[in-house]
């Protein structure tokens, strides 16, 4: 596993590399989180003991364990341990599991959900990153809420105190040919550009979860801030 796990971190290196080099970006404005769901504790720790602080989970139910095996918290990544990001669609009724234990909330698509986050967060004295989901490509399957909600949307969170979110995030259909993403990704960029413009109180929604293993190159080229790698990362495995 450790051998394979460090050629493809160094694949996955260079590619996110030359995707920054041809969009004319910065390698440093793009980072990684690493999709452990499909994979077992034993690999999930090898991941973190190969730099990839940043992980990502969709269900609270399966990263239990791992999380209980490698805890970490809001200062975590300073000390070489992992940050949790919570990738996955989130029910109310888990946000007392969820809260305090994942940094990140990458799916935020309700305000019934940003209201228990909030009261979790207040519990628990902290303030909880968000990124707001939002369903560009307008797939049934796909969670999020529509962008002509954002504007309000983001006026409405401002009541929830503990709440800050930080971005918007969207999932692309999965395309045999990933340049058909590109729109998609484009699309999520111009809504964050023009909600800058348009709302001051916004300011802080400045990154951009977007660009899975089939995608993320494109993602990085229309202006991905984070990059959720799951299977070309660090795999996939029964667990």
């Amino acid at each position: 596993m450790t051998t394979t796990l460090v050629n493809r971190i160094q694949l996955v290196e260079e590619r996110i590399k030359q995707a920054c080099e041809r969009s004319g970006r910065s390698r440093e404005e793009v980072k990684t989180i690493a999709v452990t769901k499909y994979v077992s504790i034993d690999a999930t720790k090898d991941a973190v003991e190969h730099g990839l602080l940043h992980l990502g989970e969709n269900r609270w139910q399966d990263a239990q364990a791992k999380w209980e095996e490698i805890s970490g918290n809001a200062q975590a990544e300073a000390a070489g341990q992992p940050v949790w990001h919570f990738v996955g669609s989130l029910q109310t009724n888990k946000v007392k599991d969820v809260i305090g234990k994942f940094t990140y909330m990458h799916s935020l698509d309700r305000l019934s959900l940003a209201e228990a986050i909030n009261k979790r967060a207040v519990q628990l004295g902290i303030v909880v990153p968000c990124f707001i989901q939002v369903n560009v490509s307008g797939e049934d399957s796909k969670h999020g809420i529509e962008p002509e909600q954002l504007y309000s949307f983001v006026e409405q969170l401002q009541q929830y105190e503990s709440v800050q979110p930080i971005g918007l995030m969207t999932m692309a259909p999965f395309e045999s040919e990933p340049e058909q993403t590109r729109s998609v990704f484009r699309a999520l960029r111009e809504l964050r550009d023009e909600l800058l413009q348009r709302s001051p109180g916004s300011g802080s929604i400045i990154h951009l979860s977007m660009g899975m293993s089939n995608d993320f190159e494109i993602a990085i080229e229309e202006g991905a801030t984070w990059i959720r790698l799951g299977t070309i990362l660090v795999g996939k495995e029964e667990v």
